[in-house]
């Protein structure tokens, strides 16, 4: 509740700087698979914390492409975004005010000093690192080498297929054994993977079977396999971000580790982040990236 709470109206002023919407109202249907889910959910929907999310109405399945004999439950308040192209829309929104540089950064031209940062003709107090799985190539990202820190950053291969079905008809996202959520034109996003062992950026012939036969469990209609991605997630050994700094000193910092829920935590992450560096209010310690050094 405390990342949502603190992202809905982030991201409504980032629509209101954008001048474009940035999250859509969607439906998710969850598809029920026994009489022991319809219990489990309708039990979860009685729980407070939940019930806002949760309908208690377990919706009977009218669309004959989706295999749903026990129902489907209904997830409120649900919402999608778009974020590769709410990232093009940010970056030409910082342009027009001389804000993005869009270059491979170099490590080396760094220049760290008890005054600040200095990065070719760019200086600063403090820098911050969010690179997502990049992070294991920063050199300041020290913690994996200290006998508390070995292996902190672990990574989480995932990958998804895009599919044409033309006979499924769906216009809500499908949770089940994977998400499908519709992107228009009879295409549907299918996914995702795990994987731990392999941290290479090439789909892979395994994923796309595994994705595939999952679908079959959950549609019966035909579909045509469009597209693969495969993408590294930046998970945390203990499941939690890796937010703040390393060093005692507040000059250089990470934000970084938001693992599978990235959109919604980073807001509420970000405010944590710039309270620490700028008001000197401590960081939760449950997700400070000191708990890996001391």
């Amino acid at each position: 509740m405390e990342f949502i709470s603190k992202a809905i109206p982030f991201y409504a002023s980032l629509a209101k700087d954008l001048g474009q919407d940035v999250l859509h109202p969607t439906a998710i249907h969850r598809i029920l698979s026994s009489v022991e889910e319809q219990n489990n959910w309708m039990v979860a929907s009685d729980k407070e914390v939940l019930s806002r999310f949760i309908s208690s109405e377990i919706l009977n399945n009218n669309n004959t492409a989706i295999h749903a004999s026990f129902g489907l439950g209904a997830v409120q308040e649900a919402k999608t975004m778009k974020p590769f192209a709410v990232l093009q829309r940010y970056q030409a929104f910082l342009k027009q005010h001389h804000q993005f540089v869009q270059e491979s950064f170099v490590y080396e031209r760094l220049v760290v000093s008890q005054q600040g940062v200095q990065y070719k003709d760019i200086v600063a107090k403090k820098v911050v690192f969010a690179e997502g799985a990049g992070i294991v190539y920063n050199p300041y990202f020290t913690i994996d080498i200290s006998p508390k820190g070995k292996n902190v950053f672990v990574g989480n291969k995932g990958e998804y297929i895009i599919i044409k079905a033309p006979l499924l008809q769906s216009e809500a996202i499908l949770k089940g054994p994977v998400m499908v959520i519709p992107l228009g034109d009879d295409l549907y996003k299918v996914g995702a993977s795990y994987g731990r062992d392999d941290f290479s950026l090439h789909p892979t012939q395994e994923a796309s079977k595994d994705i595939s036969d999952k679908l079959k469990k959950m549609i019966s209609c035909d579909f045509e396999l469009v597209d693969q991605v495969a993408g590294i997630r930046p998970t945390v050994k203990d499941r939690k971000p890796l937010i703040g700094c390393i060093q005692e000193a507040k000059t250089l910092s990470f934000l970084n580790g938001l693992g599978t829920r990235g959109l919604t935590m980073a807001p509420q992450l970000a405010a944590h982040l710039f309270n620490y560096l700028e008001e000197d209010i401590p960081i939760p310690e449950i997700m400070d990236i000191k708990r890996f050094v001391h």
